[in-house]
């Protein structure tokens, strides 16, 4: 019983499922924990999952120049994936990692797919997903592209409120493409 519970919980923000289906993705999700800073995807591997973060958070980030730079942040009750790597299988640049303690559950994206082939609504349930994720990437290339940095963490603030509560100044700094001090600055009000 606790798989249908756990998969209506993924489920519930994109598409309503009939308990049939959810048993269906009930029996293929994985449940996993993480300790602070373990690595969940490491660079150069092939993304196969989708992950749902049950507690604790997650980023996603790259190096550039030597640097580590934040891409996104998933907290509970949301999911996060490689886009590029879990589409096109092919190694990835971008890593998870828990930055706290974490429960996760991951749905393998081979057996999603196989089921989607099956069952017209798990294709439906593929869309949803994949358009709450290139609607997240649109808004945050369009905050980049238009938005001052204090809107960016004004953004940022109203969007993922767990995460600016809970994320480290560096890891928020380089999400919003910033220095730390810049956004000490913009926090304390003075730029």
């Amino acid at each position: 019983m606790e798989s249908i519970n756990i998969a209506k919980t993924i489920t519930s923000s994109f598409l309503a499922l009939p308990d049939a289906e959810l048993n269906k993705l009930g029996s293929i999700i994985e449940n996993h924990r993480l300790m602070k800073g373990e690595i969940l995807l490491g660079e150069g591997q092939i993304a196969r999952h989708i992950f749902y973060v049950e507690s604790g958070m997650l980023r996603q980030f790259y190096y550039k120049d030597g640097r580590d730079i934040t891409e996104h942040f998933t907290c509970e009750g949301f999911i996060t994936f490689c886009i590029t790597s879990l589409f096109r299988g092919v190694p990835t640049q971008l890593m998870i990692e828990a930055i706290e303690p974490s429960c996760i559950y991951s749905i393998p994206y081979q057996k999603l797919d196989e089921l989607s082939i099956q069952y017209p609504l798990f294709a439906k349930l593929k869309c949803k997903i994949l358009e709450y994720s290139l609607i997240l990437s649109q808004q945050k290339a369009d905050s980049w592209r238009f938005e001052t940095v204090r809107e960016r963490y004004e953004r940022f603030v109203n969007e993922f409120p767990e995460a600016a509560k809970r994320a480290s100044i560096n890891h928020i700094a380089s999400y919003l493409l910033m220095t730390p001090e810049s956004l000490s600055r913009i926090r304390s009000g003075s730029l």
